[in-house]
């Protein structure tokens, strides 16, 4: 029987134009952190999808049966549905939804117009990530990862325990993302929270040097921790994005 989605955590879309954006959430968080970001690109006139990858936004025992492929397929899915609506198409995702960002951009290198990651885990992470594909034997959970936010007043919707085995499968997807980012050629756009207590600042600069785009340009997040789409900078996350993809598409 399939588990109940929370009422914050639905997948949404916004129809506009003919420039659509994916916008992909986290690990372990929802499409709750993403609505803001959704939201004001639908009013800068873009379509906008903003699917909610399985396991997530129901609990962590679903979440804890999930593979990366699954994450990535349901990502990919909504990329294939808006390619079809609309003549140009960018990704920008939060956290895993940044690692699953730059793994549509190895894919579909020729097909994307521009990349937006924003604190998107890639290179280093947590040091006992390494550990979990053998832990997830021995271990269930460990503690939550997510609500990493600067202004008291914001809160995510994320679970409060991380399956291990979910964890493993985020390293995973990790290493395949990080082998393979010269294949990115796609114009990128990178997000980076000066503080960020999930996800080290070193992934913004790393994808910057690893990437082959010959446009490229890293934004420091000065007044954010690591879910900057609900934190102070969220306005300046939108402001930034409307204006690559309009330089983008002239």
């Amino acid at each position: 029987m399939a588990e109940e989605v929370w009422p914050d955590a639905q997948p949404f879309s916004f129809e506009g134009g003919k420039t659509g954006v994916l916008v992909v959430h986290g690990f372990t968080g929802c499409t709750q952190s993403m609505r803001p970001l959704g939201e004001g690109l639908a009013k800068a006139g873009y379509t906008v999808l903003g699917p909610r990858l399985p396991g997530h936004g129901t609990s962590a025992e679903d979440m804890a049966t999930r593979t990366w492929e699954e994450w990535t397929g349901e990502a990919e899915k909504a990329l294939q549905e808006l390619m079809e609506r609309c003549d140009s198409v960018f990704v920008t995702g939060l956290s895993m939804g940044g690692t699953i960002t730059c793994w549509l951009g190895e894919r579909y290198a020729d097909r994307i117009a521009g990349l937006m990651p924003i604190n998107a885990a890639v290179a280093r992470l947590n040091p006992l990530l390494p550990l979990t594909p053998v832990a997830k034997y021995l271990l269930k959970t460990i503690p939550g990862v997510g609500s990493d936010i600067k202004d008291p007043s914001a809160k995510e919707s994320c679970y409060d325990k991380v399956p291990v085995r979910a964890a493993a499968e985020l390293y995973a997807l990790m290493k395949t993302t990080r082998r393979d980012l010269s294949k990115i050629t796609a114009p990128i756009l990178v997000f980076a929270s000066r503080e960020d207590h999930v996800v080290p600042t070193a992934n913004g600069p790393y994808i910057i040097e690893h990437v082959s785009s010959a446009d490229k340009e890293l934004v420091w997040l000065e007044n954010s921790y690591h879910v900057a789409t609900l934190d102070h900078d969220k306005e300046l996350i939108v402001t930034r994005c409307v204006e690559f993809m309009r330089w983008i598409s002239g």
